[in-house]
């Protein structure tokens, strides 16, 4: 019989739905409680899911303390100030990405994590693509040699079509969009995965990256409401790697005819590697020696994964490793922080 985990879900928005869903589909998991200062969304839920328990603040919840982990849904800006109060009362805690909006409240919050010396895992949800998976296999075994090149993206075109939802009406989109509303814009909110999409394949750090930032004219007077529309919408950047290995990172809110689509191409001096995921289809293509010689590509089919909640749950019971944890996370962000103090010394290279 699987050992029963005890979740607690921090914030009930949109995302939340997901997490309770698959934390409820796994055997041995409950999901306790909810917290939210909204107590309509609160209750609304809280019913919907089956969740005997719902709290409007964390101190009331940590009181309770009838939970073994916690799942932070929360927005952006304040993963840091309510991660914190769970890791000091020694719960574990998956953590939406980005894990912090900075550095210093990143590492913060990894040091803490691993002072209360529990389960800690930032939801990098891309990890959870097989072609990436398998991709990072095949890197590690030496497949394609060392790396040399590679080129990467992101991208997003919700700013140009309502396949998702009309932008410039409804706030669970324009709070991207608003600095003011916690934003860090494209970079912040789908760079993290692009740049954890091809750091992790390689198996290499980042160690110079150099950035540019486009924020274009959306709406008369770049407002609409309450939000100011002043969060960068395209990204690019060139990174060195810790091998010496060049490459390009590109993610953007406007890049019509793509909804969400990742892509990476990784090239070494033994072969190559494309890794996709377009449409939530994952794909993997590779060019290995013999074919090298004449440029053939062939698929590759990757296994099924787990997901992180499943991971989580497995790291919790001592059945896995907690992989992407908490200092993955803060070492993104000190990346993702690089990035845009180069942007603001007009793409000047910075060391990470």
């Amino acid at each position: 019989m699987a050992k029963p985990v005890r979740i607690l879900i921090l914030g009930t928005g949109g995302m939340a739905n997901n997490h309770a869903e698959s934390f409820k589909a796994i055997d041995g998991v409950t999901v306790v409680g909810g917290i939210d200062t909204r107590p309509e969304q609160l209750a609304a839920f809280c019913e919907k899911h089956g969740i005997a328990k719902g709290f409007s603040s964390i101190d009331e919840a940590i009181a309770w303390g009838g939970f073994d982990a916690v799942t932070n849904v929360t927005p952006d800006a304040a993963h840091y100030p309510t991660t914190m109060p769970f890791l000091a009362a020694g719960k574990h805690v998956l953590c939406e990405k980005p894990l912090a909006t900075n550095e210093a409240d990143a590492d913060a919050m990894a040091a803490a994590a691993a002072k209360a010396g529990v389960i800690n895992m930032v939801n990098l949800s891309y990890r959870n693509v097989a072609a990436l998976q398998q991709a990072a296999r095949m890197v590690a075994e030496g497949a394609i040699g060392t790396v040399r090149h590679f080129e990467a993206s992101y991208l997003q075109s919700w700013l140009t079509q309502p396949a998702w939802g009309h932008w410039d009406k409804e706030s669970q989109w324009l709070w991207r969009l608003s600095t003011k509303h916690g934003s860090k814009g494209v970079l912040g909110d789908v760079g993290i995965h692009i740049l954890d999409f091809a750091l992790f394949v390689a198996g290499l750090d980042a160690k110079e990256v150099s950035c540019r930032l486009a924020t274009f004219h959306k709406a008369p007077g770049d407002q609409i409401g309450e939000y100011p529309l002043d969060a960068n919408d395209s990204a690019t950047m060139q990174l060195v790697l810790s091998n010496g290995a060049l490459g390009t990172v590109a993610a953007t809110r406007f890049a019509s005819g793509h909804l969400n689509d990742l892509r990476l191409r990784l090239y070494g001096d033994k072969g190559g590697l494309e890794v996709a995921w377009e449409k939530n289809v994952s794909r993997l293509r590779a060019c290995l020696a013999p074919a090298l010689e004449v440029a053939e590509w062939q698929d590759i089919d990757p296994p099924v994964l787990p997901t992180i909640y499943q991971r989580f749950i497995a790291a919790i019971r001592g059945e896995g490793a907690p992989d992407p944890d908490f200092a993955r996370g803060a070492m993104l962000q000190r990346l993702l922080d690089r990035a845009e103090q180069s942007a603001e010394q007009a793409g000047l290279s910075l060391k990470v």
